[in-house]
């Protein structure tokens, strides 16, 4: 792709958000009723391509179970309050009632309060109980310390979530996390990201991951872009990844990695257009967040919303629309996007004559720009 000139001594390539694609109909079509949207990775397979992001505005235990029986996959945070207290419910009551002002510094208190790897114990064997698959996630800081109690725990997926995760991070202070020797060492699948360019993308792979998590610093209650300059075009990033995916197939002989779109999905047809750019499942916030159950009360916020030192998210309020089943699986009332999700990617799928999440990758797409 060639670059363009940004000054004399700058270039840059020129990279594509999702809002500056759209997805081409083609000369087939099929009835939505025909249409599979399962993924499988590793072992376990889901019903639906979206995976719930770990922040506590959007997974509790009861969440994650609710999205587990319904096809997809919930991801607790195991750094979050369901780790950190006993009973969470009223401090969630609070972080709601918040005032604008107020809410950063609250949230910064309430949140140093110690992980306590009991209660990690407690959260998954709940979830495990219901009967669904199990996952958690840790930030690159804190796997190990804490990865032996998430295993003991039951836990079938972990996800190794930061705002970027590199298989070669260096550090003058301590020992960094060895990436490849710490999946080698699991007797469970791991997704790991993020990250948004080809190189980065094929690294990780190399660590012998099971999934990567394309986009940091997208979601609606992120500022890292205003706070560090960082964001990505997710179009781009999730087809450049895909690009990293196919090669690695070809290098390993066969081993096929899971690409997962993680950022800059608000609506359905975001979904739909992160497969087509190459992903093969979708990890989602804020449309989860405005379920009625979510526990966040219509409000939504990441861990990086209260970083000790530098946040780089906020609480927004995202509102309540509805339950979590009508979100998924409508019926919509709303004619924007935000319910009946599953539906509306198959019906993007039909309308383009693809009957699997894989096939519709190849579906053509225009820019808009």
């Amino acid at each position: 792709m060639a670059e363009i000139e940004i000054g004399r001594g700058k270039r840059g390539r020129q990279a594509y958000a999702f809002d500056d694609v759209a997805i081409v109909p083609s000369r087939r079509t099929r009835d939505p009723e025909e249409v599979s949207t399962h993924w499988q990775i590793d072992a376990y397979r889901f019903e639906i391509p979206l995976l719930a992001a770990p922040m506590d505005s959007v997974m509790s235990p009861a969440m994650a179970i609710a999205l587990g029986q319904a096809g997809g996959l919930g991801v607790l945070d195991l750094e979050g309050l369901w780790t950190r207290y006993e009973d969470p419910e009223p401090l969630l009551e609070e972080i709601a009632a918040l005032e604008e002002g107020k809410a950063l510094n609250r949230l910064q208190e309430i949140y140093a309060a110690p992980v306590r790897e009991d209660l990690i114990a407690d959260r998954l064997r709940e979830i495990r109980d219901a009967g669904v698959t199990v996952a958690g996630a840790l930030s690159p800081p804190r796997v190990k310390r804490y990865h032996q109690a998430v295993i003991d725990a039951g836990v079938d997926i972990m996800v190794i979530r930061g705002t970027t995760v590199s298989a070669e991070h260096v550090s003058g202070r301590a020992e960094p996390l060895n990436l490849k020797q710490f999946i080698y060492e699991l007797d469970v699948p791991v997704i790991v990201g993020g990250c948004a360019t080809y190189q980065a993308a094929l690294h990780l792979m190399r660590t012998g991951a099971a999934g990567v998590l394309v986009g940091f610093g997208g979601g609606s209650s992120h500022t890292t872009k205003s706070v560090l300059g960082l964001t990505v075009p997710m179009a781009t990033a999730v087809a450049d990844v895909a690009a990293a995916r196919r090669d690695y197939l070809d290098e390993s002989g066969g081993r096929y990695v899971h690409v997962i779109a993680d950022g800059s999905i608000g609506r359905s047809g975001d979904i739909a257009k992160a497969i087509a750019c190459g992903a093969d499942a979708v990890m989602v916030g804020s449309p989860l967040a405005r379920a009625a159950e979510a526990p966040g009360r219509g409000w939504h916020w990441g861990s990086e919303a209260h970083h000790a030192d530098l946040p780089r998210g906020e609480r927004v309020h995202v509102g309540s629309i509805g339950p979590l089943s009508e979100i998924l699986a409508g019926p919509s009332y709303l004619a924007d996007g935000s319910m009946n999700l599953v539906g509306a990617l198959r019906r993007a799928m039909a309308t383009t004559g693809y009957t699997e999440v894989k096939e519709f990758q190849r579906v053509e797409v225009t820019v808009l720009r």
